[in-house]
């Protein structure tokens, strides 16, 4: 089989297992639209077992890249001909790029990460940041913070030397102090109590567990904290509800989503996507699928 052709559709998509739940379809495609681009984005289910087949098969079926979700991002390392540096350093790759039939793979979740504090108009250069968690949601928004010069990190998880491989990855990268903190509530109220910036890097929240109670209850939460919920969905969990309701600011992880599909946007196509269109329909997919957040 040969690449497409010109004329042809363009072919984009995201491999995950599962990967039917995903927004990246209506936000793309929208954007596509917007632009008047003859390009299309589909969803793969694709099994850890086939993904360096499913990699490799990308020049061969015509496809210009694709995104990774769960469980691909780590694994996709060893199948690339290049990856940049910060997909590197975090150890996943979100995006991939396919050029002449070699594979180049990138992470653009950090760096959307930043796009949307500056979207807020929030610096967190001299920030006190907290993050709650210690996957790899939060090893991406652990390097991005070690980047903008944040006056302390501690990274708060429940399995403590996950959380210390993350402040030693950036430890020589950050300004301030980083440290890695056992999830008791004590310790939790604590170094709550200091925080400027607290991101919710756990899956706490997220559709269909939406009715538990958030990660940290918002009474711990300090007066002037920005709050950040990586939850995309729903679009307001209970965290960023609770937290808002105390006159706080706060904002959940749908614009992160546009974001950072906004940059694998432009690494495929070399535009720039109408970031509120992909928002708008990322909203429209979330209601579609399941009943209002506030019924979750």
């Amino acid at each position: 089989m040969k690449p497409a052709t010109a004329g042809a559709t363009i072919l984009v998509g995201v491999f995950g297992d599962p990967v039917a739940h995903s927004v990246s379809p209506a936000m793309h495609n929208r954007a596509f639209e917007a632009l008047g681009l003859d390009w299309c984005y589909l969803p793969f289910h694709v099994s850890p077992a086939d993904l360096g087949v499913a990699l490799r098969a990308l020049p061969v079926l015509g496809l210009r890249g694709v995104n990774l979700t769960i469980p691909h991002k780590e694994a996709a390392l060893a199948h690339l001909d290049s990856v940049e540096e910060t997909a590197r350093l975090i150890g996943a790759v979100n995006t991939v790029v396919q050029e002449k039939g070699r594979l180049a793979g990138y992470n653009t979740d950090a760096a959307g990460f930043l796009d949307t504090l500056d979207e807020a108009g929030f610096d967190p250069g001299g920030a006190r940041a907290v993050l709650l968690g210690a996957g790899g949601a939060a090893r991406a928004v652990a390097v991005a913070l070690a980047g903008r010069d944040v006056a302390a990190l501690t990274i708060i998880g429940r399995t403590p030397a996950r959380g210390e491989a993350i402040a030693e990855l950036v430890r020589r990268r950050c300004r301030g102090p980083v440290t890695a903190v056992a999830w008791t509530p004590a310790a939790v109220r604590q170094e709550l109590a200091g925080a400027d910036l607290v991101v919710n890097a756990t899956p706490v929240g997220m559709y269909p567990r939406g009715a538990e109670p958030p990660p940290v209850p918002a009474r711990w939460l300090p007066e002037r904290v920005f709050v950040y919920d990586l939850v995309f969905n729903p679009p307001a969990t209970r965290l960023v509800r609770a937290a808002r309701r105390r006159g706080l600011r706060a904002m959940g992880g749908l614009r992160m989503l546009v974001c950072q599909g906004a940059r694998a946007f432009r690494l495929w196509t070399g535009r720039e996507p109408p970031r509120d269109l992909m928002e708008a329909a990322g909203r429209r997919a979330l209601r579609a699928r399941k009943p209002p957040a506030d019924t979750v």
